[in-house]
């Protein structure tokens, strides 16, 4: 990768250019981009993955803190430039790890819980008390779900040590990960500056949709201190200006990773959709500026808010495991050696034989959301060879993407014309043409499959007049590659109604504890 992003560094000539930190849930990088949304340089680097126990994620902070820094000054290095040719920095990030840290010294009070952490499901239970799941959703969009940052906060406040007396005092801040790098990159204990953007705002369950700000009610049926929130900004405005590496340069924009990939995919009308296939799935369909109740299982979410303009809202649908399931057949099962050998695999046989993978390891997200799920493989016999669950891998992806289309369907009226695809697995041509036959719809891969840190950086350039408006933006946009179905509609329905019998035999595994 190297040779060809500098080649192009020294192709683009001297800039300016707009930086993007994306942090993301396995990996923080910094991507440079020129005014025509190209890609200058890269840099990039792991973190761990901390499983304290069975369903539990954390991160440390103050590691993913170092490799940011590390990572923006590589990018800078890599396109051979200086702060002075950086006229902004954008930051993206995976939504709803939850961090709380200590005001006056910065340390982070505990690790951070992520977004796929199932520990606070039971009290999720206690806090959906007579009305369940749906007790907060007509303000907030959102289930009752261990996925939100809301119940991850009261867990630390309830499980940490004297953290709420601290927190009640004002001496503890709460983010998502985007407060934390951006606090950090304003100076953190000496004056950083503690926002959050709608969009992340918005995946906290915390947030009222319509007044965007946070909801009084919520705060206290959830026992939140109000003290350690950040104060709720748009997407892209200038927040601060950065210390440091960065010295100078304005701060100024924040999307949490899905809605990033939404704008720079360049979704900006009514009924465009984008999904981006990582770690997990996230499709999202822009509904204009009037948010849209799901009664299909879906989030009612902030897409993106450009300064003062009006608010623009999504429907989103989540798939907890895509990406994570090559990852697992890789390191857990040793079916594979990389993940690009999936593709290959799957290649040498004609179809499944008869197996479906639903790989709910964390229950099922959307249209479900079923916590007491767990992963089945349906439909073995003798007959199946690795090569066939290599296939059923892929399908799994494919077969829940059609779920949640439908879903939106029913939701907004809106028929899918065609989906924009994003994120590393789009490089898996078997799995983009599955897609296309799973949904009959085209599938569509543009030039600059980094569409996440490319949303951030377009929002960030918007803020400081770097670009003019949306429309300069979708010139930008330009198509690599597209696949149509070729299933035929009679086998289609056949697979799909037998992937949802597989779905089913998942649900009520896990049993109550009491």
């Amino acid at each position: 990768m190297t040779d060809t992003t500098e080649a192009a560094a020294s192709s683009h000539g001297q800039g300016p250019f707009i930086a993007a930190i994306d942090q993301g849930t396995t990996s923080s990088r910094c991507i440079v981009f020129d005014r025509d949304g190209r890609i200058v340089a890269v840099d990039q680097k792991e973190h761990e993955q901390i499983f304290p126990k069975p369903g539990w994620v954390e991160h440390d902070a103050a590691e993913i803190w170092a490799n940011v820094q590390e990572v923006v000054a590589g990018a800078l290095e890599k396109a051979g430039i200086t702060t002075a040719d950086v006229k902004a920095l954008g930051i993206t990030n995976q939504r709803e790890t939850t961090v709380l840290w200590d005001k006056a010294t910065g340390e982070p009070v505990h690790n951070a819980i992520v977004w796929q952490d199932t520990r606070t499901d039971g009290l999720c239970k206690e806090l959906g008390r007579n009305v369940g799941q749906d007790r907060f959703r007509r303000e907030t969009g959102l289930p009752l779900a261990s996925y939100f940052a809301g119940p991850k906060i009261r867990w630390m406040l309830d499980n940490v040590e004297g953290l709420r007396e601290r927190a009640e005092a004002g001496e503890i801040l709460f983010g998502t990960m985007d407060s934390w790098v951006i606090w950090n990159l304003t100076g953190g204990a000496q004056g950083g500056v503690h926002v959050t953007d709608v969009t992340n705002a918005s995946r906290t369950l915390l947030m009222n949709l319509r007044t965007l700000d946070w909801d009084d009610k919520i705060l206290s049926s959830m026992e939140i201190p109000a003290a350690v929130l950040p104060e709720i900004r748009s997407s892209a405005e200038v927040y601060g200006t950065a210390k440091g590496a960065l010295e100078g340069v304005p701060v100024a924009s924040a999307l949490g990773d899905q809605q990033a990939a939404l704008f720079g995919q360049t979704c900006f009308s009514k009924g465009e959709a984008k999904s981006t296939y990582g770690t997990g799935t996230f499709l999202l369909l822009n509904t204009g500026d009037e948010p849209v109740n799901s009664y299909n299982g879906l989030l009612t979410t902030v897409g993106y808010r450009i300064g003062d303009q009006k608010p623009v809202y999504a429907l989103e649908g989540s798939i907890a495991v895509t990406g994570s399931l090559v990852q697992w057949m890789r390191d857990q099962m040793g079916l594979i050696k990389s993940a690009a050998e999936i593709e290959t695999l799957a290649m040498s046989v004609e179809d499944n034989g008869g197996a479906y993978f639903v790989p709910a390891f964390s229950g099922l997200f959307a249209p479900y959301w079923r916590s007491d799920a767990r992963g089945v493989i349906a439909g073995l016999t003798r007959y199946v060879t690795k090569a066939h669950i290599a296939r059923a891998v892929l399908e799994a992806t494919a077969w829940q993407t059609r779920e949640i289309v439908d879903a939106m369907n029913k939701d907004s009226g809106v028929e899918l014309t065609a989906l924009k695809v994003d994120g590393g697995m789009t490089s898996n041509n078997l799995l983009m043409q599955t897609i296309a036959d799973a949904l009959d719809a085209p599938v569509v891969r543009p030039m600059v499959a980094e569409t996440t840190c490319l949303g951030a950086a377009y929002a960030a350039g918007l803020a400081v007049g770097f670009w003019q408006d949306t429309d300069e933006l979708r010139a930008n946009w330009r198509r690599a590659a597209e696949w149509t179905p070729r299933m035929d509609a009679a086998d289609r329905d056949r697979e799909y109604k037998n992937w949802l019998k597989a779905v089913e035999r998942t649900m009520g595994w896990i049993e109550e504890e009491h």
